[in-house]
């Protein structure tokens, strides 16, 4: 009896299983601060903090002032920032991706419709002498007047002094727009000091030249532009000056010894900004870079021959 009812027992907890099948396992893939990270980085005109980032260094890779970037993120100190953070890069733009600049009311004129006045009547004797009397004076209607009258007025001949005057002028040219210098035409550099290139520019490994010299030797704006940073809180650039010469294009001098202009300062071309030094390496020497779009490229390709 007792083993009779196990079976019962035992066949009736098998059947329950049977019916209520176990809960499906869910991947929710990466959460938290990796997934907040990951979504950031693919924004376009953004950019995830790193361990050893600054905001000079990120700055100067993506070729903006420090000062914007701090505006854009509302970052009251530069110096601090956490890993993890996302930053505006790009300048911030509206949903057409220009500025919008609102309409003034008071520049708009109300132009208000004049109401059309009442044609004049036409008596039925005047509409009928529109067809009896052509052009030219009262004439008996003929077919062939009506259609003398309906021809364009024929147009003098210019007299043959008046056309040989006219053949001899200059076809009046229309007003010509002037050129625009596109935003990185920067074609007016100098060797910022004196030397020879002991590191050249390699793709990947080096982001600029090296320049041994002497301490206290002149280093000199190499073209035009507005000092955009005076800092020494980018690694392994020592005392750094950079100077922004068009939306485009900035140049970079590091490793000075004692650094003679400050940010916001408009320089020119071949003014003296500092003094070759040996901040943060190991002999005097400039370390200078050109670079597009916060993108190193080769200086070489924009200082005069030698």
């Amino acid at each position: 009896m007792n083993r009779l009812l196990l079976s019962v027992a035992l066949t009736a907890l098998l059947s329950a299983c049977a019916n209520h099948p176990p809960a499906p396992v869910i991947d929710r893939g990466t959460s938290g601060p990796a997934r907040a990270a990951a979504t950031a980085e693919s924004r376009p005109g953004f950019y995830t903090v790193k361990k050893g980032d600054t905001l000079y260094s990120i700055a100067l890779d993506h070729g903006q002032p420090y000062r914007d970037v701090a505006a854009w993120n509302n970052i009251e100190n530069p110096n601090v920032i956490r890993v993890g953070q996302s930053l505006r890069i790009a300048p911030p733009q509206d949903e057409g991706g220009g500025v919008v600049t609102p309409i003034r009311t008071t520049d708009v004129e109300t132009v208000k419709p004049v109401a059309n006045a009442p044609a004049a009547p036409v008596a039925a004797g005047a509409a009928a002498s529109l067809k009896q009397e052509p052009k030219g004076g009262k004439q008996p209607y003929s077919d062939e007047a009506w259609a003398r009258a309906q021809q364009p007025a024929a147009v003098p001949a210019a007299k043959p002094a008046e056309a040989a005057a006219a053949a001899e002028k200059p076809a009046e040219k229309p007003a010509e727009t002037p050129a625009v210098a596109g935003a990185e035409e920067v074609t007016d550099w100098v060797w910022p000091t004196t030397g020879k290139v002991g590191t050249p520019f390699a793709e990947g490994s080096s982001k600029g030249i090296d320049i041994p010299a002497k301490a206290g030797q002149p280093v000199l704006a190499a073209s035009g532009g507005t000092v955009t940073l005076v800092s020494s809180a980018v690694r392994g650039y020592g005392n750094l000056v950079v100077i922004k010469h068009s939306q485009t294009l900035l140049s970079v001098y590091a490793h000075n010894s004692k650094v003679l202009v400050e940010e916001k300062q408009t320089v020119a071309k071949g003014q003296k900004i500092a003094e070759v030094g040996a901040t943060d390496t190991d002999s005097p020497k400039l370390h200078f870079e050109i670079r597009r779009m916060g993108k190193p490229v080769d200086p070489l390709k924009f200082l005069p021959p030698r």
